[in-house]
This record gives structure tokens, sequence and C-alpha cells, in this order.
């Protein structure tokens, strides 16, 4: 079956990426809220002991709806966030891919994932930011902004379009490799499993690479989006000199370790929200050759 254009990527990325975030989003705030925790004082306890913890925590004081916090944000920045991801995907393939009908090696695919990443940080970005700040809302007292438009309202009166896009040099370190990962080990899991496109991948099949993918994918982009995330929940002014000023603090005060804080959330996040994205990305694929199929 001859691969989709640009345009069906982009529609069947955008359905991916809702099913990426009503699976993942539970675990995304679990992730975030560990990586910002303060760090407890000398004879105080952490707030959280681990990703259970945290979750036990957030159901006993908010219940289950806590843990949806911040998902209008990225539910409404996903969609086309993915689509782009996708399109971006499916432009790098035909910049990096061969000059001849040969089949994808492994640079291929990761030159052409890699190239994706740069697409999505103009609106990744900021929704990250918005969805982070709300994430860590806890309580009544931690509370600051009722949503995401009141969010962006605020973070802009504060400090314009720039507040609104503080850390986009760490969210562009994080999705580059981790795009560039994340593809090569779906489309080499696909191969393999498919004879390199001579059957249909199956359902099972689509799970399990997709859900690989997502672990690659966070991997290798954990350490940066740590960075991110205590960037851009920083108070103004904390980090004058971005994300070197993170980096340095973490270092210095937590240690090299600290830079995978919350990566059990992340590892358990990744598997079904990423094999629910690839399964809604394959299902909209099949959907879309049936329907001009049809027409021709």
């Amino acid at each position: 079956m001859a691969d989709l254009g640009p345009i069906e990527y982009f529609i069947c990325g955008g359905v991916g990426g809702v099913c990426t975030v009503l699976v993942g989003h539970p675990f995304d705030t679990i992730k975030v809220r560990l990586q910002t925790m303060p760090l407890p004082k000398a004879g105080e306890v952490a707030l959280y002991g681990g990703t259970l913890d945290c979750m036990k925590k957030t159901i006993s004081n908010e219940g289950f709806k806590g843990f949806y916090k911040g998902m209008g944000a990225p539910l409404a920045g996903v969609a086309p966030i993915f689509a782009i991801s996708f399109m971006g995907y499916r432009f790098g393939k035909e910049i990096f891919g061969p000059s001849d009908s040969s089949h994808f090696t492994y640079s291929h695919y990761f030159l052409a994932g890699a190239f994706s990443g740069i697409f999505t940080t103009s609106i990744m970005a900021p929704g990250e930011r918005i969805k982070c700040l709300l994430q860590i809302q806890q309580d009544a007292k931690t509370k600051i902004y009722d949503g995401p438009i009141d969010c962006a309202k605020k973070l802009y009166k504060e400090g314009g379009i720039r507040s609104i896009y503080r850390g986009s040099l760490a969210t562009i370190l994080r999705d580059v490799p981790a795009s560039g990962l994340y593809f090569l080990t779906y489309e080499a899991i696909k191969d393999y499993l498919t004879d390199c496109g001579e059957k249909d991948i199956t359902i099972h099949g689509t799970v399990f690479a997709g859900g690989c993918a997502g672990i690659a994918n966070w991997l290798i982009g954990m350490p940066f989006d740590v960075l991110k995330s205590r960037l851009q929940t920083a108070k103004e002014g904390q980090f004058p000199n971005g994300i070197r000023d993170v980096a340095r603090d973490l270092l210095k005060n937590e240690g090299p370790f600290a830079l995978y804080k919350g990566i059990v959330p992340v590892l358990m996040r990744a598997f079904p929200a990423n094999a629910a994205c690839f399964l809604g990305f394959e299902l909209c694929k099949k959907l879309i050759t049936v329907v001009v199929s049809n027409e021709s």
C-alpha cells in the first residue's frame, strides 16, 4: 500500500494526538508534580514520597478529577501538535528519505522524525507552560489560575509573549532527538512485524510498536523535560539565564539523577498513551484509504 501524503498524515496525527491525551494525561500530572515539588528543608518530609504516594495524595485531596487538571490546554492543542508532528514527519521522509524507491534505513527514519520535532515547538511550548502551571495547583492555597485561558491572560500581562513562550529552547532540545527516536522505533518494529510493508500491521502489532516508541521517546527526552518543567513553573526572574541556570541549580543541589525525576509515571504513561496514539493513527489511515478507494 502506497504511503499517504502530508495532509492525510496531518489528519491522522490529530486523531492519534487526541487518543494520547485521553489515555495519558493522569500520568503526566503525576510526572509534573514530582518534577516541580519543592526540596524539603532540614527535618521536613518531602511533599511526595514517590509515584504511588503522589497518586494517593492526589486522590485523597482532589479526587480523580485532580489527575485531569490542566488537560484543557493539551487537549485543545494536542490535535494540531500531533497533526503537525506527523505531517512534519511525512515531509521529513521526503527530504531525508532515499532518492530512489529503496527501503528506508534507520538513519532516514531518525532524521525525518527529528525534523518533525522542529515543527511542533511553536505551539507545544506555550501549551506545556500553561499545562504545567495548572498541574502544580493542588489546593486553594496554590491556586492562581482559573483555567487555561485565565492562565494565558495572566502570563501575557506578566511578561508578554516571552512569558507565554518560556521554555521554548528546552522544548526543542527535548523534542528533536526524542521525536527522531520515537518514529525510528515505531517504524523499525513495524517493518519487522510486516516484513517491510509486505503485509498490514495488526492491532496488537500497532499497540506494541506504538508503546515501545513512547518509551524510547521519553528515555532520551526526559532530562530536558525536567529542565523544561522547572523553568516553566519557576517564578519570574528566578532563572535569568534560562535553561543553563536551571541545569546548574538542579545538578548542584540534587545531582544528575534528578534529571530523571518523574520517570516512573512517565514510563507508566508512555506505553498505553502512545499505543493509543498510533492505534488511532493507523485506524484513521485505513479509513482514509478506504474512502479514497471507494471514490476512485
